[in-house]
């Protein structure tokens, strides 16, 4: 179940002595980005500021994700398992999540790499708001859509080559350029992934 103020007491907090395990989950590219303990003070600030906010065993206080580093986690959703005993908070991380300064906790993850054309997609939208000087991301979204459109045909174009030539290193890197330029043209769109799975989830069915 989704987790608001209003039922957080109705989780089974006696099970594990007043802690539940609490795992972080990223809103973008679904890895997993970490593992903490809530008891109900925790959950009950998490839900008022909407950061991810945790029960130190060691130090025995609560403590909110980012509160010396600035590496917050903004949550999103929260639900319960179905025993109430477990919970799982779809956050956006403002940098990284562990203290060794990488993304996730479970670093080596193959569920990252599966997932990478969602984070392909947030770091391409930062990109479009960020508008770094030096990024070719954000040039590309400058010059407008038709810009944008005629990458895609060209990167299109490329990849039909390399297949009809047997050419399997060049097919890799022109599908690369072809999946990076058709989600910066779904962004120059304000087209989200998600859009375009649910085309193909429904058309599986």
């Amino acid at each position: 179940m989704i987790i608001t103020t209003q039922n957080s007491a109705d989780l089974a907090w006696e099970k594990m002595d007043g802690l539940l395990p609490a795992i972080i989950q990223h809103a973008d590219t679904g890895a997993i980005l970490m593992q903490g303990y809530m008891n109900k003070a925790a959950l009950d600030k998490t839900l008022e500021i909407s950061q991810a906010t945790f029960y130190s065993r060691s130090k025995q206080r609560l403590w909110t994700k980012g509160e010396t580093s600035n590496n917050t986690l903004d949550v999103q959703k929260i639900y319960s398992d179905c025993d109430k005993d477990a919970l799982l908070l779809v956050c956006r991380p403002n940098g990284p999540t562990c203290h060794l300064g990488t993304e996730s906790c479970f670093a080596e993850q193959e569920f990252n790499q599966k997932h990478f054309l969602s984070l392909l997609e947030h770091v391409i939208k930062q990109r479009q708001f960020d508008k770094p000087e030096d990024s070719y991301t954000a040039q590309l979204l400058s010059q407008g859509t038709k810009r944008a459109a005629q990458k895609v045909g060209e990167e299109g174009v490329e990849v039909a080559l390399a297949a009809a030539t047997g050419d399997k290193d060049e097919l890799l890197q022109e599908c690369a350029d072809l999946f990076y330029h058709t989600l910066v043209l779904l962004r120059d769109q304000d087209v989200d992934l998600t859009q375009v799975m649910a085309v193909l989830e429904h058309r599986h069915q």
